[in-house]
């Protein structure tokens, strides 16, 4: 146990400084070309999910990540356009997207990165909590060049920090090699079965969210969609979607102490990063963990952007807990995935538990 907890610190290490250096590069750029703050939430949780993403990726691997991410970091943009002014329209977008992400599972090791390099910027989406760029930034390929823009800088942050540790560190990851290729029987097949239950989590949970929340609807539907991710069939689905719940209850508390005991301004941004480096240390051990590191980290950057964190206490729990519950109720009763069918296909989509 000591030796795990040695070792998951040095690879949190190595995350949190890839995330601060993304950080740094982003305000250096936010001041220069006059970019709104949230500029820098974009790119904090690009980096932060691309990080685990990367750790044992290939140079083909990475190349590709260096196409899609900033391609995919620019079109999630527009979801987030589409979004705030046509909301039916851009829910479904959206949600299509996220299944697409699961589906073309099924063609292989290589579309399953992809689909996972889709999915990054969508959950980073639901983590800015407004547009990335200023108003007189809004028209088109600019908004889109900003936006890879900082999809680039989030993998030369990734690539820097982990190649100087593999060169120079106590530990190097070796890229992981492609499971065997395993047709299944089952029909649908996984991939199609869980695509169609991150869907209908994910749309109803938009529909009841904003119904429910009003516009705190992102913690239902990032709840649905993290615990419905990397499905390893119906008890994985209820695990997690628990795990997340009593996390999420942890960090909410954690984020509503603090900001009663007045802490605001940089302070709270400080005490932000030093909470992901304690997620991100504990988060092998547990989920639970990481729910509750990453809850607490939101919920003070929404009261960095001026949110009452006492007051949305209960919407927060509210609408953590009816995402868990769908999720759950879509891997139980729309097409479920047995067990042993789940894990031999499982693709363990790291997008979601890096950012919820």
């Amino acid at each position: 146990m000591t030796v795990k907890l040695i070792r998951n610190a040095y690879e949190a290490a190595l995350t949190m400084a890839a995330v601060l250096l993304s950080w740094g590069a982003a305000l250096a750029l936010e001041r220069t070309a006059g970019l709104h703050t949230d500029v820098l939430v974009l790119a904090v949780a690009l980096t932060l999910t691309l990080a685990s993403t990367q750790r044992t990726a290939d140079t083909r691997r990475r190349l590709i990540s260096l196409v899609l991410l900033p391609a995919t970091a620019a079109a999630s943009i527009l979801v987030g356009r589409l979004l705030a002014s046509h909301y039916t329209a851009g829910a479904a977008v959206y949600t299509a997207g996220m299944a697409l992400a699961i589906w073309i599972r099924r063609y292989g090791p290589a579309a399953t990165k992809a689909g996972t390099l889709i999915a990054l910027p969508l959950v980073a989406l639901l983590v800015v909590p407004g547009p990335a760029l200023p108003a007189r930034a809004q028209s088109g390929l600019v908004t889109w060049g900003w936006s890879a823009l900082i999809g680039l800088m989030a993998c030369c942050s990734v690539w820097l920090v982990q190649g100087l540790a593999d060169r120079y560190g106590p530990w190097r990851a070796s890229p992981a090699p492609d499971p065997p290729p395993r047709r299944s029987r089952l029909h649908p097949r996984p991939s199609t079965r869980m695509a169609l239950q991150m869907a209908a989590a994910v749309a109803t949970a938009f529909v009841l969210g904003r119904f429910l929340f009003d516009n705190h609807w992102p913690w239902a539907v990032l709840t649905a969609y993290v615990a419905a991710s990397g499905n390893r069939g119906r008890t994985d689905v209820l695990r997690k979607g628990i795990e997340r719940l009593a996390g999420a209850c942890v960090g909410t508390l954690l984020a509503t102490a603090v900001a009663e005991a007045g802490v605001t301004g940089h302070t709270s941004v400080a005490l932000m990063f030093a909470v992901l480096a304690v997620a991100l240390w504990l988060r092998p051990l547990n989920y639970a963990y990481w729910a509750a590191g990453m809850t607490t980290a939101l919920s003070l950057l929404l009261g960095y952007f001026g949110q009452d964190a006492a007051s949305l206490l209960p919407t927060r729990l509210a609408a953590i807990a009816v995402g868990a519950a769908l999720s759950v109720a879509s891997a139980w009763w729309l097409l479920p995935v047995p067990k042993r069918r789940a894990a031999a296909r499982h693709h363990q989509d790291e997008a979601g538990h890096a950012v919820a």
